[in-house]
C-alpha cells in the first residue's frame, strides 16, 4: 500500500530556487558590508556613490531589456525606498563606529519584528518547530554579541545606529513583499535604489562627507560592491520573495553576521573568539533545519494539504 501525494503547485516548484536565491542575495550582502568597511571613505559617502553606481547600472539594464524607468516606478517603489535610504544612511555609519559583527548581528535581528507583520498582515503561517528554530537562531546571534562586546571596535553610540538601522531595514522588506502587486523585482530594486541615492545625498552634504571624486582604489571597491551588494543582492533577494515566505526571507539575513564576520576576520584581522564562533555555527544549525522545515513537504493521504 502506497502513501498518496498531492501534486507539486507553482508555489511548491519555485520554493527552492528562492530558497537559493536568498541564500546567495545574503551572503552578497555580507561581502559588501566588509568591502565598506574597508574603504577610506565616510559611511554616506559611501552609500551616495555605491547606490549613484547601481542606479545607472540598473537603469541602463533595464533600457536594453526594453522596460525604461518610468515615474510610476519611482512612484510605487517609494516607501520602500525611503525605508532602505534611511537604512542605508544608518547602517553604514555605524559600521564605521562599531565592529562589522556588531552592526551585522544587529541588523539580523529583524526577524522579530517581520515575523510578527508577516503574521498579522500577510497571513502567513509559521508553525512552531520554526519559530522554535528561528528563537534558536536569535539566540546564537545575541550570543556572538555578547561576545564581542569591549573589543577594541565595539562602539555603543555605533550598535544604536545599527538597531535603528534594522527598523528601517525591516520596513524595506515588508514593502518588497508588497511591491509585487504592482511591481517587478527589477522595477522595485531599480526605484529604491534611486530613492536611496537622492536621500543618502543631501544627507552626505548636511553632514559634511567628502564627496569629492574618489581614488581609484576606492572606485574599484565601490564598483565591485555595486555588483556584488546591489544586482546580486538586491536583485535576487526582491526576487526571492515573490517565491518564499517573507519570514523565512528575513531569517536568512541572520546569515549575513556569519559571513561578515568570517570575511571581517580573514580579510580586516577583526577578532573572532571561540565563543563567537560557537554561536555562529548554532546560527547556522537552526537556519538549516527552518530551510529543511520549509523544503520537506509532508506526505499525506488523502487529496488535500492542510495549510
Amino acid at each position: 500500500m502506497t502513501e498518496a501525494t498531492t501534486p507539486l503547485t507553482r508555489a511548491d516548484r519555485e520554493l527552492p530556487a528562492g530558497l537559493i536565491g536568498a541564500s546567495v542575495a545574503v551572503t552578497a550582502w555580507a561581502a559588501g558590508t566588509v568591502m565598506a568597511k574597508g574603504l577610506d571613505m565616510g559611511g554616506l559617502a559611501v552609500a551616495v556613490y555605491r547606490f549613484w553606481f547601481f542606479s545607472i547600472l540598473i537603469v541602463c539594464w533595464m533600457f536594453w531589456r526594453g522596460t525604461p524607468m518610468s515615474w510610476r516606478i519611482i512612484k510605487d517603489s517609494m516607501a520602500g525606498g525611503i525605508a532602505l535610504g534611511i537604512d542605508v544612511a544608518l547602517f553604514f555609519s555605524a559600521i564605521k563606529l562599531t565592529n562589522v559583527v556588531n552592526a551585522t548581528l544587529i541588523g539580523s535581528l529583524q526577524p522579530v519584528v517581520v515575523g510578527v507583520v508577516a503574521a498579522r498582515f500577510f497571513g502567513e503561517q509559521i508553525r512552531l518547530r520554526d519559530a522554535a528554530w528561528s528563537g534558536v537562531a536569535l539566540i546564537g546571534v545575541i550570543g556572538v554579541i555578547t561576545a564581542s562586546n569591549g573589543t577594541p571596535e565595539w562602539s555603543a553610540a555605533g550598535d544604536l545606529l545599527a538597531f535603528a538601522a534594522m527598523l528601517a531595514w525591516s520596513s524595506y522588506f515588508i514593502f518588497s513583499k508588497e511591491s509585487r502587486k504592482r511591481l517587478t523585482a527589477t522595477e522595485f530594486t531599480a526605484g529604491t535604489a534611486i530613492w536611496t541615492a537622492a536621500i543618502n545625498t543631501p544627507l552626505a552634504i548636511i553632514f559634511g562627507q567628502d564627496l569629492s571624486w574618489p581614488s581609484s582604489a576606492n572606485i574599484g571597491w565601490l564598483l565591485l560592491m555595486t555588483l556584488v551588494s546591489g544586482v546580486v543582492g538586491h536583485n535576487l533577494m526582491n526576487w526571492s520573495l515573490v517565491r518564499i515566505p517573507l519570514w523565512v526571507g528575513s531569517t536568512f539575513t541572520l546569515l549575513i553576521p556569519v559571513s561578515a564576520s568570517v570575511l571581517a576576520w580573514a580579510f580586516l584581522d577583526e577578532a573572532l573568539s571561540w565563543g563567537q564562533a560557537a554561536a555562529m555555527l548554532l546560527v547556522l544549525l537552526a537556519l538549516a533545519m527552518v530551510v529543511r522545515g520549509q523544503t520537506v513537504r509532508p506526505r499525506e493521504i488523502g487529496p488535500t494539504r492542510q495549510a
